[in-house]
């Protein structure tokens, strides 16, 4: 007998019970950070986890009291805090024996920006938290601000005429904190982005998970295009799909093609770029740039 396919995954007996995002939720249609979350109850399986999860999209996906549309119990952090909360439930389930995982979920301004002070302190002192930033390149829940992750020309509320300044390199600086365990996972590929997400789960002390995610508000882009884009941004080679293992041993998951046509069409099928003219020698070797450090 076939196993039911569930968002182009098979399901298992492993399964947890009821998904990590419920029905009714209040997510825009396209969201990348939807497609997150499933991915995070899958590969929680039946694990028992508690989230934190700071001011973003993410925070207003429950709904409106008493309702909620996550599958676990959930904490709503202020945007600094996130981190400094995680790794107070990981101590008192720790000291309580309990086998329950904390994992944060927050978009890039409380990760790149406004969370960087916790978040770097937790990584430091090497905290049992998994904390996952599915990066949309602004600040999606507050109108669509530039962030620090937001990259060179896009479109803004904060930046119409497109910005001026490289995206922050987030990945470089967690890893030179020398954490266990960090990743990005690309959406476009479920099986890596499981099996990255499991392995998480298995490892102790703090893991950093990165994920592109699509923004159809943010980024004017269709809401059916969001995967095609990330697998444009794969394809291409501006988006490296890698894991970082104790700060020092990088392995390279999917080698890109570096077709500068799907790096043309990923700027294309986005309206955020229009304004700017991009050009797409400077940003190729950007590219070269960021896989030489890879290598």
């Amino acid at each position: 007998m076939e196993e039911p396919v569930l968002g182009g995954m098979a399901q298992t007996a492993t399964d947890r019970a009821e998904p990590m995002l419920r029905a009714g939720n209040t997510n825009c249609g396209g969201c990348g950070m939807s497609i997150v979350l499933q991915m995070l109850g899958r590969a929680a399986a039946q694990r028992p986890i508690q989230l934190v999860i700071p001011a973003c999209c993410g925070i207003v996906t429950a709904g409106a009291f008493p309702c909620s549309a996550y599958g676990a119990p959930t904490l709503a952090s202020t945007f600094a805090s996130a981190a400094a909360m995680a790794t107070g439930l990981a101590y008192a389930a720790s000291m309580n024996g309990e086998e329950t995982r904390v994992c944060c979920l927050a978009g890039d301004g409380g990760t790149f920006d406004i969370g960087m002070a916790t978040l770097s302190a937790a990584a430091e002192r090497n905290e049992d938290i998994l904390y996952i930033c599915y990066d949309n390149e602004i600040y999606g829940n507050t109108g669509g601000q530039r962030s620090s992750a937001t990259p060179l020309g896009a479109s803004t509320t904060t930046t119409p005429k497109g910005k001026t300044v490289r995206k922050k390199d987030v990945l470089g600086i967690i890893a030179a904190h020398g954490v266990p365990y960090l990743a990005t996972v690309s959406l476009a590929h479920p099986e890596d982005a499981l099996r990255k997400l499991r392995a998480a789960f298995e490892t102790r002390g703090f893991r950093f998970i990165h994920a592109l995610s699509p923004c159809p508000t943010g980024w004017k882009s269709e809401p059916a295009d969001g995967l095609e884009l990330v697998r444009l941004a794969v394809r291409s080679g501006l988006y490296p799909v890698y894991e970082v293992f104790d700060g020092e041993r990088v392995v390279v998951n999917i080698q890109p093609e570096h077709d500068v046509a799907a790096l043309a069409r990923y700027f294309a099928l986005q309206g955020r770029f229009r304004k700017a003219t991009i050009d797409l020698e400077a940003v190729k070797a950007d590219i070269a740039r960021m896989w030489r450090k890879l290598s």
